[in-house]
């Protein structure tokens, strides 16, 4: 196992019972990278950000953290990791910075830094105030503070954003590319795909207890080519526009009459979008719109798990 990643695993096993969570997972999670766990429910992801932050024990395969063995060395993974879970960790009746001073005598941190992360946080203003007091966005900007309090070098974040707004969730989307700008490596689960496409430089898509798929948002979006689509005029021409999709691509169109599309998966990239348009028009089916775009995450992930469940950390 190479020091130039932060997680390698292989061949990572966990039973609940008859419930067999991780399947021989493999990770490999190069340092000052975000890599994204994401896939359908009931995948492994959760657990398997348990079994890596030893707060469950693997029942085989092995693994590395931050330089480390997950299980001879579990004591110094807990040194060089951090953990801001799916809800906040942070007390309530205490005051932002109470609460930070806390973690840092806990971990024996210097007491200078719960004022260096209140600074970066950007909670000055409200270090004095009781955490229950802070919105949805400043509480989950203290719980990462919280996490960094011992300067990780790798960091879990299990689902970082869930229920925040927009504006507070590029908050956080903000200090997570300045951390790994800095050096840190970051494991992301979040139920946010476009969450996955803004962080992520690679995404590891677990499925049934394994790495299913991996690859940056980039590869994985051309696995499964473009999306044709045409919009007609009158929903009598559906069949014709389908016949030209169907004849281009390969794959079976998908009719909506309400909104008069005909949509089809399209994995040739020599299909261009004036070809698109000029085949259409030759057939003489009356157009209100085209186009050839890029899959969307979502649409990768119900592509590649082949479900209809929703994506979810």
């Amino acid at each position: 196992m190479t020091s130039t990643y932060a997680v390698l695993s292989e061949g990572l096993e966990k039973r609940f019972g008859e419930v067999h969570a991780l399947r021989g997972l493999d990770l490999a999670v190069p340092e000052g990278s975000v890599c994204g766990l994401l896939g359908p429910n009931g995948a492994g992801k959760t657990t398997a950000v348990r079994v890596l932050t030893t707060l469950l024990a693997p029942d085989a395969g092995s693994a590395r953290v931050a330089g480390h063995d997950l299980v001879r060395e579990a004591g110094e993974v807990r040194r060089h990791i951090g953990v801001t879970g799916q809800y906040a960790s942070v007390d309530g009746d205490l005051t932002g910075a109470e609460n930070l001073r806390l973690f840092a005598r806990i971990l024996r941190a210097p007491r200078t830094r719960a004022a260096e992360l209140l600074d970066r946080f950007d909670l000055v203003a409200a270090a004095d105030r009781p955490a229950r007091t802070y919105s949805g966005g400043m509480r989950r900007r203290l719980d990462l503070a919280a996490s960094l309090i011992t300067r990780p070098r790798v960091l879990f974040l299990d689902e970082p954003t869930t229920g925040l707004d927009p504006h507070s969730r590029n908050e956080i989307w903000a200090a997570v590319r300045e951390l790994t700008h800095e050096g840190t490596t970051v494991v992301l689960t979040t139920q946010y795909l476009e969450e996955a496409d803004q962080l992520a430089d690679d995404i590891v898509l677990i499925d049934e207890g394994r790495a299913a798929h991996r690859g940056t948002p980039a590869e994985l979006k051309a696995a499964i080519g473009s999306y044709a689509q045409a919009v007609v005029t009158d929903a009598s021409a559906l069949p014709a526009a389908a016949a030209v999709l169907d004849r281009l691509t390969g794959a079976e169109p998908v009719l909506d009459p309400e909104s008069r599309t005909a949509a089809a998966v399209c994995l040739d990239p020599t299909i261009t979008l004036p070809r698109l348009v000029r085949e259409l028009d030759a057939a003489g089916v009356p157009l209100a719109d085209v186009t050839l775009r890029p899959p969307t995450l979502d649409e990768v992930f119900l592509r590649l798990t082949a479900r209809k469940e929703t994506i979810s950390a």
